[in-house]
């Protein structure tokens, strides 16, 4: 009596894994079609094509074009490897006491995150003219962003490691500032900087701005 239940783990199991493997597949092959095609041109045929998957999972999935962006976005800012790139800053804003070393250690998460999200924020953002619900998406991921800038923030306000004379807004306003993908647009895809030395960069010129 044991077999049956062992195998119907298994095939749970099993079914649950082939899922994960088809959820990234997806967000991939999406990724890859959006950033080509920009998302008007973008169809959930091609999607799911370029994964080797029906349209049906796809939409089972993700319900459309708007959720599959909010998907790659939200996976974007986790940045690479098995931990998440804000739980990483969150360890190294506990374990860093030199306020410079920290900022720029907040650079080179920068320059791991900023080539994942900012294309996506960017292919929002001109998608959001025309489109409501990519409208609403970089609402709040700009609300989202803005308030993880004033985290940041308070975090360098609350250990007294701002320099004299900037309010914790000002700090907020120039974390904001330097973590735009706007600015990621202009420095890497139009001047063509590398991401470390993006990375560099920001980490340098928040710690000139804002810490002794």
């Amino acid at each position: 009596m044991d077999r049956p239940k062992s195998t119907r783990i298994y095939d749970s199991r099993s079914r649950q894994v082939q899922a994960r493997n088809n959820r990234e597949a997806i967000l991939d092959a999406a990724r890859q079609r959006f950033l080509a095609d920009g998302y008007a041109s973008t169809t959930i045929a091609s999607i799911a094509a370029a994964a080797v998957l029906s349209a049906d999972t796809v939409h089972k999935a993700f319900g459309g074009k708007p959720g599959l962006v909010r998907a790659i976005y939200d996976r974007s800012l986790a940045g690479e490897g098995p931990v998440a790139a804000e739980e990483r800053s969150n360890i190294l804003q506990s374990a860093e006491l030199d306020p410079r070393a920290l900022v720029r250690g907040w650079g080179v998460l920068t320059s791991e995150v900023a080539p994942l999200v900012a294309p996506i924020h960017l292919l929002v953002r001109d998608a959001a003219i025309a489109d409501p619900e990519m409208a609403t998406l970089l609402r709040q991921s700009d609300a989202q962003r803005r308030q993880r800038m004033r985290h940041n923030a308070r975090t360098l306000a609350d250990r007294d490691l701002l320099r004299k004379g900037i309010s914790l807004d000002q700090a907020t306003d120039v974390l904001w500032t330097y973590s735009s993908p706007e600015l990621y647009e202009l420095l890497v895809v139009r001047c063509g900087w590398d991401p470390v030395r993006f990375g560099q960069f920001i980490g340098d010129s928040i710690a000139s701005a804002l810490v002794d």
